[in-house]
């Protein structure tokens, strides 16, 4: 879609550069032998200055390229409005290009809130910089001490925020996959989860928003940023997405397993179970470690399966361990629904790019 978008501007603007020879006697165009005045032709061509500007920046995948579009529209329709007989079939080519302002703006705005969301937790931020020592550890099971060594977040500052990218695959049960990428910031003494994607679902550019700033939970889904599939801020939203910081912690921020809002329990020799608590919400899972005291697997029964509005066992078997800013952590997993006939694997996600504790929004890494 975008790119069939971009041919449109460009061939919108070069049509209007034609006009613009038109004007000052460069090109004739058949069945018209009106004269356009000066101040007209140059209209034309600022017309498709604007237009082949928010090309440009299309091509470049800024936020705000339909700006100088929109002027354009109406530079030409005031133009066409003045010579309707001969100009009027221009309309509906404007009219194409105002529908794909309509959805660059909702998608710029739709993603602006995400962004809106998370400059607001960085502006109020303070990060104390504070050391993980070994002593910190004291007090976790053995699984989870070598766990943490191993990642190389002991002698780190301690996690107090952290950033993901990813691509991956997604499906709804009977569905086939689409493809995603994602961004996600996760906020942790103030617990914070603010998760954005995009897709293309069926041929159909769908953004999606997950917003966890406890006691709020909700989630939204959009095709063409403008017309709401998902949109849901159910009670069950919160102990689902409760189960989903805890996991992201798990796995991408092993340092800030020393929570103290996380009690711990020794299940055998490779497992534990973990109960995080924030004020009357409980929510648990259990880890389960390989011989090596790498985390593979989260399993959790306390998260939502929304379609269903019922908690469904939840797992994330995880591998190929990787660095990234300093901190070894599972790159590729899988999220899997357990349904009454069997599991259900709905998504697949590949780590391109962790921070930790940051100041400021990162510009996209992949």
């Amino acid at each position: 879609m975008r790119i069939g978008f971009l041919v449109l501007l460009v061939l919108h603007a070069l049509i209007h550069m034609v006009w613009f020879a038109h004007a000052f006697g460069w090109v004739e165009l058949p069945y018209f032998d009106k004269d356009i005045s000066g101040m007209v032709g140059f209209s034309w061509l600022l017309a498709s200055f604007f237009f082949i500007g928010s090309a440009i920046q299309l091509g470049k995948q800024k936020a705000n390229w339909f700006h100088p579009a929109l002027m354009g529209v109406l530079i030409s329709q005031m133009w066409i409005f003045s010579n309707w007989e001969d100009t009027k079939f221009g309309s509906f080519v404007n009219l194409l290009v105002l529908v794909g302002i309509l959805i660059g703006f909702s998608k710029s705005a739709f993603e602006g809130r995400f962004k809106e969301d998370v400059k607001a937790m960085l502006e109020n931020l303070r990060l104390s910089g504070s050391i993980l020592r070994e002593a910190d550890l004291k007090h976790l099971p053995d699984l989870v001490q070598e766990y943490i060594r191993r990642s190389g977040a002991v002698g780190k500052p301690k996690t107090e925020n952290f950033y993901l990218e990813f691509d991956g695959e997604m499906r709804r049960e009977g569905e086939p996959w689409f493809k995603f990428t994602s961004r996600q910031y996760s906020f942790i003494p103030r617990p914070a989860r603010f998760f954005f994607m995009k897709a293309r679902v069926k041929g159909v550019s769908t953004q999606g928003y997950h917003f966890y700033h406890p006691p709020t939970a909700k989630m939204t889904i959009k095709a063409l940023s403008v017309f709401p599939v998902v949109k849901t801020d159910v009670p069950e939203m919160f102990p689902t997405e409760t189960v989903t910081f805890l996991n992201d912690l798990c796995l991408f921020a092993p340092g800030a397993l020393i929570d103290d809002r996380i009690s711990w329990e020794k299940l055998d020799e490779l497992s534990v179970r973990a109960v995080f608590a924030f004020k009357e919400l409980r929510i648990a899972a259990v880890l389960y470690f390989n011989t090596e005291g790498d985390l593979i697997d989260f399993r959790s029964e306390d998260r939502y399966e929304i379609q269903q509005m019922k908690p469904l066992p939840f797992n994330t078997p995880v591998k190929d361990y990787r660095e990234f800013d300093g901190i070894r952590v599972p790159s590729y997993g899988e999220a899997i629904w357990h349904y009454s006939d069997g599991p259900f694997s709905y998504g697949k996600f590949r780590l391109k790019a962790l921070r930790y504790n940051l100041s400021e929004m990162p510009e996209a890494e992949t």
